[in-house]
Formats: structure tokens, C-alpha cells, sequence
């Protein structure tokens, strides 16, 4: 998705009001959420998210390893995740060098946990630990992390 926002024609054929409907996003969405260079960070108002487009899992995976910046109340989508609303780039800059090597495996939902094959008889630690793995995407959320990320503010 990202790749078609800054260009790319997806690998299938278009109507014309599919062709139109992309113009338009790469017209209005794109300068806000995407940027050739890496990830994005906006601000509006209140509301700050991190435009990885990573996909969910890498997304959750960031989310539980930026826990210092990440809003703790969020769910992670496979676009974006929200971050707190009083985040600044030196909040961000010691994040980012807290994490180093050590990515985190992302929080479990407990109805996950119940709706895991024979949950009821592993100890839930386990059960936890496994539905947690399952949803890890280490190799996308470093990727994400390796990349630069653009500060941008929109009133």
C-alpha cells in the first residue's frame, strides 16, 4: 500500500474509478502518511500516529517495544500506531536507543489466549508466550525501526 501511495501501479488491473480514487489518495492522503525516505510521524491536534504501514503484527510488536512512546490505550493497525499526544523528537530520539537489539514480543489479548487450541491445559504463562509469538513480526518491525522517520505537524 505504502509503495502505491508514493507510485508504484499495483500489479492488477484498474477501472477507471479505481484510477481516480488511487489520484486522489496519492493527491490528498500521501504527503501526510508517506515519504520516500522512511516512516512518518504526524501530528494532528491531539492525535499522534506513526506511519509505518508494516502490517499488524510488526505494528503490535512496535507498539510493546516503544512502550515509553507508544499510547498505551491504542490498538495497533496494519497502517499505523498511535503514540502519546505529548511526544516530542527527543522523546522519540531515546526510544529509539532504548531498543537497540531488544525487540519485545507484543501484549496478548486475553481473548486470544482462550480462543488458543487446548488453552485450558497449558499454564497460562504459556498459552500467553505462544499467542504472543504467533503474533510477533520481529523482522518487519526492525525494519521499520532501521529506517529514518520525518516529523510532520498539521494543524
Amino acid at each position: 500500500m505504502r509503495e502505491v501511495l508514493l507510485g508504484a501501479d499495483p500489479p492488477v488491473a484498474l477501472t477507471r474509478r479505481a484510477e481516480a480514487s488511487l489520484a486522489e489518495q496519492r493527491e490528498t492522503d500521501a504527503p501526510d502518511t508517506v515519504h520516500l525516505d522512511g516512516t512518518v510521524i504526524t501530528r494532528v491536534g491531539n492525535d499522534v500516529r506513526w506511519w509505518t504501514w508494516a502490517g499488524y503484527r510488526a505494528n503490535a510488536t512496535l507498539a510493546a517495544t516503544v512502550p515509553s512512546v507508544a499510547d498505551p490505550l491504542q490498538r495497533p493497525t496494519d497502517c499505523w500506531l498511535r503514540l502519546r499526544e505529548n511526544l516530542t523528537s527527543a522523546d522519540w530520539r531515546t526510544a529509539r536507543e532504548h531498543v537497540g537489539e531488544n525487540l519485545v514480543l507484543p501484549d496478548v489479548d486475553p481473548r486470544a489466549v482462550r480462543g488458543l487450541k487446548f488453552s485450558a491445559a497449558l499454564p497460562e504463562s504459556l498459552a500467553v508466550s505462544t499467542v504472543a509469538a504467533r503474533l510477533a513480526d520481529f523482522e518487519g518491525a526492525r525494519a521499520v525501526l532501521d529506517t529514518p522517520v520525518r516529523f510532520q505537524h498539521s494543524t
